[in-house]
């Protein structure tokens, strides 16, 4: 009967993969075209990083909350990129293997979301048409950002 609790507590504390492997923090790098921006890295409307200038990495805190990365140059146009919070891809093998403890520490602490990273940000002259935010159906506002293709 021991041996079974030692195993099932060893099970449980090692079930938290992303916790573990990925961590709580992430970095985003930004790259702006061109070079020498200002970006602001906001979560729920608070500045949670900067990167000043780019290209840059800031890290940043894991949540579930959508980061949205605000820069800024003169001469341009202020550019938006919605960087979503998605889920890690450990969070799955928690699941399966850890039934739902090892989640239950990674959603507690941030380690099963992950962010787009990095991104790069097309800044607009000013003048120029507005191009729409990345990651959004409405067109309200300049610049362009895409993420950049996986290494």
């Amino acid at each position: 009967m021991k041996k079974i609790m030692l195993s099932l507590a060893a099970m449980a504390l090692l079930s938290a993969c992303s916790t573990i492997s990925d961590g709580t923090t992430q970095e985003i790098v930004v790259n702006t075209n061109p070079d020498g921006a200002n970006c602001a890295l906001m979560r729920e409307g608070v500045a949670v990083a900067r990167v000043n200038p780019t290209p840059g990495a800031a890290t940043i805190q894991k949540t579930k909350h959508d980061i949205t990365i605000v820069c800024t140059k003169p001469g341009f146009q202020q550019a938006t990129f919605m960087n979503k919070s998605g889920v890690a891809a450990n969070t799955f093998g928690n699941i399966i293997l850890g039934g739902g403890i090892g989640w239950a520490i990674d959603s507690a602490t941030g380690a099963d979301n992950k962010y787009e990273s990095p991104v790069n940000v097309t800044m607009i002259p000013e003048g120029a048409a507005p191009a729409p935010v990345a990651g959004e159906a409405s067109g309200n506002a300049a610049g362009a950002a895409t993420p950049a293709a996986p290494k």
